[in-house]
């Protein structure tokens, strides 16, 4: 896999990272003191809509991974 390909496989994973916590910004407010999300309000979520963005960024992430085995560990065990 040349390294185009790598940074294009890259760009979607921080673009499904970027779309699910853009998400969870819209529907969850943040703690004013720590910034993390405040679940005190126990905001609802649709579970089906955080089910596919997880999915998506965790596809990704997965691909990530098999290049990274297949690219640079088994290469590097050669």
């Amino acid at each position: 896999m040349d390294i185009e390909a790598i940074r294009k496989e890259l760009r979607a994973y921080e673009d499904r990272k970027d779309e699910f916590y853009r998400y969870l910004d819209e529907h969850i407010p943040h703690d004013g003191n720590t910034g993390l999300y405040d679940f005190r309000t126990k905001p609802t979520l649709d579970a089906e809509k955080v089910y596919e963005l997880f999915h998506k960024l965790d596809y990704q992430a997965r691909k990530i991974r098999g290049i990274v085995v297949n690219e640079i560990v088994q290469k590097s065990d050669d």
